[in-house]
């Protein structure tokens, strides 16, 4: 696993010699660092679906939910991030297991996609362009953005009971 994670990083770092290829990886790390773009997406969803409201913001809480437990992982595990690849950008942690910006995009299709018609459909393959880009950027090895996906998804199906609850006109929570 340790040889695959090595090559596949190698060969995927390799596409950021190209100039619009690693300006793209820089731009989407930007935007999903501690997951702004995804919450960002729920204030939007929040703001603009007044009907479900309540369910894009505890879709919000729980894809910045899935962000915490990423940055929990990683103080536990406290894997190092690539050295034997050239970052393009530069990382909040030293550890890299698993990939936070992995976790809050796997969370937010999961938690977002059911909201909207075809939502789900509509963000993987922008939750994808993220999970790639660090791979491009040289910051993560394929297992820990797959790790990441896993336990943002993983949160977030948890979530999904509680998300999508119909809140009555006057109840808690709201």
């Amino acid at each position: 696993m340790h040889d695959m994670d090595h090559r596949l990083l190698s060969a995927l770092r390799g596409c950021g010699r190209d100039p619009r290829v690693a300006a793209a990886a820089r731009a989407l790390s930007w935007t999903g660092e501690h997951g702004a773009v995804w919450l960002a997406a729920g204030l939007v969803g929040a703001a603009a679906d007044r009907e479900r409201r309540g369910a894009w913001l505890r879709g919000t809480a729980l894809t910045a939910a899935a962000h915490l437990a990423s940055m929990g992982v990683k103080r536990v595990v406290r894997r190092p991030r690539p050295g034997h690849v050239e970052p393009l950008v530069r990382t909040a942690s030293r550890h890299s297991f698993p990939s936070s910006h992995a976790t809050s995009a796997a969370a937010a299709v999961v938690a977002y996609g059911a909201l909207f018609p075809g939502g789900a459909r509509l963000l993987r393959p922008v939750a994808a362009a993220m999970c790639v880009s660090r791979l491009v950027a040289g910051v993560h090895y394929p297992s820990d953005v797959a790790a990441g996906a896993a336990l943002g998804a993983l949160t977030a199906r948890l979530g999904a009971r509680w998300m999508t609850r119909p809140m009555d006109a006057g109840g808690p929570g709201r």
